[in-house]
C-alpha cells in the first residue's frame, strides 16, 4: 500500500531520469501527484460524496514544471452541502500536506484547496469567476490568469471547461477586460539593457544570474495567455497555445520563433539540476554558459520582450 514516504522515495529515485524530455518530466509529476491524491483520499473517513474535479495550475497546468515545483491547485465539486463542504475542505488540506511531504512546497500565494478560495462547489465557482470578472482590482485579474492555466488532473474535465467559457463569454461582451489584463502584464521584469546586453543580478547570492521565471518565462507565458483569452483558446499549455495561435494568420509573424524559443527556454531551466530548492531552481548563471549559449539566451530574452511589448501596444494604442 502506497504512503507519502514511499511516493517520496519513488519520486526522488526516478525524477532525474526524465530531465531530458519536458513532456516525460511533466507526465512523471502528474503520476506523482495522482499517487498523492489516492493516499489522501484513503485517509478520509469515506469515499468522495459527490463528483469532483482536481485541477492544477501554474507551471503544472501549463506542462512546464522543472525538477522542483511548488503547489498550485484547486478542487471543484458537484454541489454544496454540509457534508460535501466538510469532506472537500478536509481532502484539500490533506492533499496539500501530502504534496508538501513528497516534495512540492506549499504555495506562498495560497493557491491551494486548503484555502477556501480554491475549493468550492461548481455553482460557487461560477459566482467566484463572475466576481473576479467584475472586480476592478489587480488581485482579481491575477486570480483569473491563474485559473485560466488550469488543467484537470483527476475527475470531471467539463467543470474547468465550462468555467473558462464564462471568461470567454464575458470578454466578448466587455471590451475593457482585455485592457485590464494588459495593465496587469506591464509588471514584467526587463533584463535587456539599452545596448542590448543581458542585465544580471548585481548583488547577493544570485549575483551574475538571471531569474528565468520572471525575466524569461513571464513575458512569453503572459503574452501567449493573453492572446489565448482573446481568441477563445481552451488549452493550458503555452506550447499548445502557440501552436493554436500560429494557425491564425495575424499571429504567424509575431510568433515566428516562439515555439522553438520556448522549448529552448525550458531546456535552459532544466539545466539547473543542482538547485536545492524551488527558489534557486530559476536562477541561471550567465558566466557558466558558452559564448554560443549566451548569444542564444539573449535572443530568446529579446524575442520575449518584443512579443510582450507588441501585445501590450496592440491593445493600448
Amino acid at each position: 500500500m502506497e504512503t507519502y514516504e514511499s511516493i517520496k522515495q519513488w519520486k526522488d529515485c526516478n525524477i532525474s531520469s526524465h530531465i531530458e524530455n519536458n513532456f516525460s518530466l511533466n507526465e512523471f509529476h502528474d503520476q506523482v501527484m495522482l499517487k498523492v491524491l489516492e493516499v489522501a483520499k484513503g485517509k478520509m473517513n469515506h469515499s468522495p460524496p459527490c463528483e469532483f474535479s482536481w485541477f492544477i495550475t501554474g507551471s503544472g497546468g501549463r506542462l512546464e514544471q522543472g525538477l522542483i515545483s511548488d503547489q498550485d491547485h484547486g478542487i471543484i465539486y458537484e454541489n454544496s452541502s454540509l457534508e460535501n463542504d466538510s469532506y472537500f475542505k478536509a481532502l484539500g488540506e490533506e492533499l496539500c500536506f501530502g504534496l508538501d511531504f513528497v516534495g512540492y512546497p506549499y504555495c506562498k500565494g495560497q493557491i491551494m484547496p486548503s484555502n477556501s478560495l480554491w475549493c468550492k462547489s461548481f455553482a460557487q465557482w461560477e459566482k467566484q469567476i463572475m466576481d473576479w470578472l467584475e472586480d476592478e482590482s489587480w488581485e482579481a485579474i491575477r486570480y483569473l490568469q491563474i485559473f485560466f492555466d488550469a488543467r484537470v488532473l483527476h475527475g470531471n474535465s467539463s467543470y474547468v471547461y465550462d468555467l473558462k467559457s464564462i471568461i470567454f463569454q464575458y470578454e466578448r461582451n466587455h471590451s475593457n477586460l482585455l485592457i485590464r489584463f494588459v495593465a496587469n502584464m506591464k509588471h514584467a521584469r526587463n533584463v535587456i539593457g539599452p545596448m542590448g546586453q543581458i542585465i544580471v543580478e548585481q548583488h547577493g547570492i544570485y549575483q551574475g544570474h538571471v531569474n528565468l521565471k520572471y525575466a524569461a518565462f513571464t513575458p512569453y507565458v503572459n503574452s501567449i495567455r493573453f492572446l489565448s483569452i482573446k481568441e477563445g483558446i481552451y488549452e493550458s499549455s503555452t506550447l499548445e497555445r502557440i501552436a493554436r495561435l500560429n494557425q491564425l494568420e495575424e499571429y504567424k509573424l509575431l510568433l515566428h520563433n516562439s515555439e522553438r524559443n520556448f522549448q529552448k527556454l525550458i531546456h535552459y531551466r532544466n539545466m539547473l539540476i543542482e538547485a536545492l530548492d524551488y527558489e534557486n531552481s530559476h536562477y541561471l548563471k550567465i558566466n557558466n554558459l558558452s559564448k554560443e549559449q549566451r548569444k542564444e539566451i539573449k535572443a530568446i530574452l529579446k524575442d520575449g520582450k518584443k512579443i510582450h511589448e507588441k501585445v501590450i501596444s496592440s491593445i493600448i494604442n
